[in-house]
């Protein structure tokens, strides 16, 4: 009862403490919400297929990819079996899904179109996020206690891997570049990784802050956003020097960002129960334009700039009796 009582209260305070902070009104607009039936504990990332007008859920608690049809706007199948599944991306050119499991470490592929299991491949523990290199048909897994695994898309077949300092979070890759930047919380830093010649340039330390998870790339301005949660805030770094510029502070339990290059926003899902707007009046200066109450631990996200729709997952809370659903937010553009 204490803790019910405890996570309402929590729930209650940081609804009420929008307004105080930032407009409600902005570039996020709420849609109908969609349905997440029966799925039970942790929702992990998300993918889109753009072209099929579907969205891919990683229900690790649930051990299910929810498969939703936009359109429609509710599920309409379900990939089941799966070992927690987290990371999770859709490579539209391949009509290929890949599911990235922590429970056996397996990376777990199917068609695009029929959702048929086309094969695994082993990284024996806690494979986690997923990138896609479009141009060279690599798949990008980080895994384990230090790695980022390197897959041939098209042959689903390992190709290489990077040693880490620690278990790698999110992970960006430049697309005039051939950098990876890796955040790695265990170690306190950044890791900047030449995924040509598989291996560690460099690693930039993260200062006065713990916990990198969250991670976005603005590549024209060379400026790379690292999101610690403790405490709360943003740090951004010049990917040309690999030092911090400025930082400003953000919701808590923060777990996706991401950076909308046209109108130059960035978008951010904290588990404390808030979607953030900030705009970049320039490289180094950055505001709060717009704070929308979500749902506690509704920290993953996905932003899809080609339908212009920013996804929230929202878990399924028994003490606050709420169900799992997607939030889904139109973004002004």
């Amino acid at each position: 009862m204490r803790i019910a009582i405890a996570l309402l209260m929590f729930a209650l305070s940081a609804a009420g403490s929008c307004s105080a902070e930032a407009p409600a009104t902005g570039p996020l607009e709420p849609l109908p919400t969609i349905a997440l039936p029966g799925v039970g504990g942790r929702i992990d990332h998300l993918a889109a297929d753009v072209k099929g007008n579907r969205l891919f859920v990683a229900a690790l608690g649930h051990g299910t990819v929810e498969v939703i049809d936009l359109a429609a706007g509710k599920v309409t199948q379900a990939i089941t079996g799966l070992k927690e599944p987290q990371g999770i991306l859709f490579a539209p050119d391949l009509n290929l899904l890949a599911v990235a499991c922590g429970g056996d470490g397996t990376v777990c592929f199917y068609d695009g179109a029929t959702l048929k299991a086309l094969g695994t491949l082993d990284y024996k523990e806690d494979a986690d996020n997923l990138r896609y290199d479009a141009a060279a048909k690599r798949i990008y897994v980080g895994y384990g206690s230090g790695a980022l695994g390197v897959i041939d898309a098209a042959k689903r077949e390992k190709v290489g891997e990077v040693p880490l300092a620690g278990h790698p979070e999110s992970f960006q890759l430049e697309k005039a570049g051939k950098r990876i930047f890796v955040n790695v919380p265990t170690a306190g830093h950044v890791a900047v990784v030449d995924r040509e010649k598989m291996s560690v340039l460099a690693t930039w330390p993260v200062e006065s802050a713990k916990n990198n998870f969250p991670m976005a790339l603005d590549e024209a301005n060379r400026r790379l956003f690292v999101v610690c949660r403790k405490p709360a805030q943003v740090l951004v770094f010049d990917t040309g020097s690999g030092k911090v510029v400025t930082r400003f502070e953000c919701a808590g339990d923060a777990d996706d960002i991401f950076y909308d290059a046209p109108v130059r926003r960035l978008y951010l899902s904290g588990g404390q129960g808030f979607v953030e707007v900030f705009e970049q009046a320039d490289a180094d200066h950055y505001r709060l334009i717009q704070k929308v109450p979500t749902a506690w631990m509704a920290r993953t996200a996905l932003f899809v700039p080609d339908l212009a729709r920013l996804f929230v997952a929202a878990p399924h809370m028994v003490p606050l009796e709420h169900e799992a659903e997607v939030r889904v937010f139109k973004v002004g553009r």
